[in-house]
């Protein structure tokens, strides 16, 4: 069953990369007490995802902060080494905390999983965001499959 409004997230443990290598990071390191923009992408490097959807979260940074958010992340089901090479090619510094979520463990928690086997890429996670306020989710979009509508920064600021 699928997350939704009003639930909390789930425990889970994501991988991050630091300067001083990969380290894990817990939801209660990133939402404890937080509000926190958080949204998912099917994978780094992808088309949509590398030209959309972590571009628009970049761009709009300092807008969905002005707004009370605290924390942006974004989440997908690639290894930690995957992700900082992604961040780099699109110039994330501080802007976007990258979680990976290596296994699917928290993607399949929430319910927004799939099976992407039949273009290659095996399980993967539906694209949505989400505004979590101290873990509790208050705002949830999730995408139909092939879209890139309701998960964007741009739709995400006007429900703040």
């Amino acid at each position: 069953m699928a997350i939704k409004v009003g639930d909390t997230l789930p425990a889970a443990t994501f991988m991050t990369s630091t300067a001083e290598g990969p380290v894990p990071i817990t939801t209660d390191d990133i939402f404890k007490g937080k509000t926190v923009a958080l949204f998912a992408v099917p994978g780094a490097f992808t088309p949509t995802c590398s030209a959309k959807h972590l571009p628009g979260f970049k761009e709009k940074a300092a807008e969905l902060k002005a707004k009370g958010v605290d924390a942006i992340a974004c989440v997908s089901v690639n290894d930690v080494f995957v992700m900082k090479a992604w961040g780099k090619d699109q110039g994330i510094s501080d802007e976007v905390l990258l979680l990976a979520d290596g296994n699917g463990d928290f993607t399949r928690a929430i319910g927004l999983d799939f099976d992407g086997s039949k273009f290659g890429m095996g399980p993967r996670s539906q694209r949505y965001s989400l505004i979590a306020k101290d873990g509790v989710v208050t705002q949830l979009n999730v995408e139909e499959a092939g879209q890139f509508k309701v998960s964007s920064a741009e739709y995400l600021l006007e429900q703040l």
